[in-house]
């Protein structure tokens, strides 16, 4: 029996890095449309509702015929978890009778995320015994934790994994693969997230994107790439 699927999309009103950069234009439209439109090309969700607590953000989603779900103030803070954002959904929802088996929730901040990627991670939590499913991308070489440095309280470099300096790995190829979450896609069913109060239940399987589709915009920077990718896109579509 097929499953019941939501999408939740959490888009808060303000931004430090990039202020209001959910309504930002990126390749010439709001930034959170690019969620919206995936989620709706992507068959797979029986529902996709937005938590906003600001009103430009919900009339901009109501405008292109997408459902709005008002998030409290107090839930839209700089430091708000997502977590609470997403209880505060479910618990809304369920007052009215809807409690669907598997919520997904997609980051605006992940434009370059397809409908197809959603649709892997649903198959592949449906197909399996796991709780939950993330989306995560590999970890650049340079970046890998055993080539990261700390600072001592004196001021000394030392070693982010604890090793001594002197037995750092040299060799590229020696280095495990590691992988970080990009933020475009959580799935974890209803049931374990009510109880653990997390979207990460273990069992938890990845699901490995590409690093050209797994920009999360939290700069200015991160807005001039993901732009650059998503207009080398629609060229490639355009010229076919």
């Amino acid at each position: 029996m097929k499953q019941e699927v939501l999408a939740i999309i959490p888009a808060r009103g303000g931004s430090k890095g990039v202020p209001r950069k959910n309504i930002r234009l990126l390749a010439g439209k709001p930034l959170i449309h690019y969620a919206l439109e995936t989620a709706r090309k992507c068959q797979a969700l029986n529902r996709v509702v937005v938590s906003t607590e600001d009103v430009e953000i919900a009339e901009l989603v109501a405008d292109v015929g997408s459902e709005v779900l008002r998030r409290p103030a107090d839930l839209a803070q700089d430091d708000t978890p997502m977590v609470p954002v997403i209880q505060q959904a479910v618990r809304s929802l369920a007052e009215d009778g809807y409690q669907p088996e598997i919520i997904v929730v997609l980051q605006p901040t992940a434009p370059l995320r397809r409908a197809e990627h959603i649709e892997d991670c649903l198959e592949l939590i449906s197909a399996t015994e796991v709780n939950s499913v993330v989306s995560v991308s590999l970890v650049p070489a340079h970046f890998h934790p055993n080539w990261q440095f700390i600072l001592s309280e004196g001021g000394e470099l030392q070693t982010f994994s604890g090793r001594d300096l002197d037995g750092i790995q040299t060799r590229r190829q020696e280095l495990s693969m590691t992988y970080t979450r990009n933020g475009a896609i959580y799935a974890v069913r209803r049931v374990a997230f009510i109880e653990c109060e997390s979207l990460l239940v273990p069992p938890c399987k990845p699901y490995i994107m590409a690093s050209e589709d797994s920009v999360n915009i939290d700069t200015e920077e991160d807005f001039w790439i993901a732009e650059r990718y998503l207009l080398q896109r629609q060229n490639e579509i355009e010229t076919g």
